[in-house]
């Protein structure tokens, strides 16, 4: 009997290994699940996108190709030169509109086309593989701050928020944020090689990496200050790489421009879009506030002031300062920038951390309570993008 009793526990954990369900296994991986709850969410709101489009005889494939998903795939399949009637914001012909459009997403569809892939099916894979890349780089940023089920709770939130279509369609966001989300991961770890080299990329893939690179250096700078020696020099290095994509990418346009603000001229001449410190969207919410405004309006207006709020609270919470600096940071370019008032909520989207103030609350009620909220506003996130693609046809 004794015998017995001294071999039951190295017994034990062999049994337990074997006999442990995958539903239990699953449970204690937090990436599965993080992949999973996004790509669930991803296919209601194509869904709920394909069931609006029906009624009005839009194309589903159509509508995730749209808007700016024509000009990457002019882009990926003629290069900059080649761009079918490039138009500026007048409607006149303007060669160089096309060198508004970053690289990289483009480029990452023209490899696939190489291979055989149609560059529409291209352009949907590097969105949806980007955009799993991107929710696990959320799930790791709410371990980080909250733990694994504020993770969870951050990239259902992302994947389900207003115009988060964009993550399945032809567009840069889920490329963009899966860049943004690891360069972030390697600040909050100090891992200032991982965080640089993500940067680099985001820089080549939109303008809207001017933030990310702002924190990645001022990060790295400081835990130089803070270093010795080798160490010291080798952070500085990172600093000095970080803007490497998005400064490159701006001179290469200035050279074939003949003009040091060259791709600003062609975001303005293109499509009206310039910094302004927030004067177009002082004057957007007081004419929705004292005159009359649609009601789809109304609701950009109530998307970007919640931002705000976030923002706020993000600070009152006292959270990780590159975070805070980040999603303040998009919110601010995207509030200060003239151009397309209504299109608030997509150029909100990068700022993903906004949404950790709500992660973090909902992680802490219970399950069923957590479930219903974030269901809900997952519900409103893809009407919103359903019929911003259908209904509305300028949100996005």
């Amino acid at each position: 009997m004794l015998a017995f009793d001294l071999y039951r526990p190295r017994v034990r954990p062999a049994l337990a290994v074997v006999t442990d369900p995958p539903v239990a296994r699953f449970a204690r991986a937090p990436y599965l699940r993080a992949v999973a709850a996004y790509l669930a969410v991803r296919a209601l709101g194509v869904a709920m996108l394909a069931v609006m489009a029906a009624p009005r005889d839009l194309p589903l494939l159509e509508r995730l190709s749209a808007w700016d998903g024509w000009w990457y795939l002019q882009i990926a399949e003629h290069n900059y030169t080649g761009v079918a009637e490039p138009l500026d914001a007048a409607g006149e012909l303007f060669p160089a509109a096309p060198m508004g459009f970053f690289p990289l997403y483009p480029g990452a569809m023209r490899v696939l086309g190489e291979i055989g892939l149609p560059l529409l099916a291209a352009g949907l894979i590097v969105s949806t593989v980007a955009g799993v890349v991107a929710a696990c780089g959320l799930q790791r940023i709410g371990e980080r701050v909250g733990g694994q089920r504020v993770g969870l709770v951050l990239v259902v939130l992302w994947a389900g928020a207003p115009m988060s279509i964009t993550q399945s369609m032809v567009y840069t966001e889920s490329l963009f944020v899966a860049l943004a989300a690891w360069s972030l991961v390697g600040v909050l770890e100090r891992r200032f090689g991982m965080a640089a080299v993500c940067c680099v990329f985001a820089g080549l893939t939109r303008s809207t990496a001017v933030v990310l690179v702002a924190v990645v250096v001022v990060a790295a700078v400081l835990a130089a200050v803070r270093g010795r020696g080798r160490e010291r020099w080798r952070l500085l290095g990172w600093a000095a790489i970080a803007p490497a994509g998005l400064a490159g990418y701006w001179s290469f346009v200035a050279v074939r421009t003949g003009s040091l603000t060259g791709w600003q001229d062609i975001e303005r001449r293109g499509w009206g879009v310039e910094w302004d410190f927030g004067r177009e969207a002082a004057e957007y919410t007081v004419r929705l506030l004292t005159r009359e405004g649609s009601r789809f309006e109304t609701l950009v207006l109530f998307v970007t002031v919640a931002a705000v709020v976030l923002g706020v609270v993000m600070i009152a919470n006292r959270l990780p300062w590159s975070l805070v600096a980040y999603g303040i940071g998009v919110a601010v370019l995207a509030i200060g920038t003239a151009g397309f008032p209504q299109m608030r909520a997509r150029f909100l989207l990068p700022a993903f951390v906004l949404l950790l103030p709500i992660a973090v609350g909902l992680a802490k009620r219970r399950p069923s309570t957590a479930v219903a909220a974030a269901g809900a506003f997952v519900l409103f996130g893809c009407w919103y993008s359903a019929h911003s693609l259908t209904a509305w046809k300028y949100g996005i």
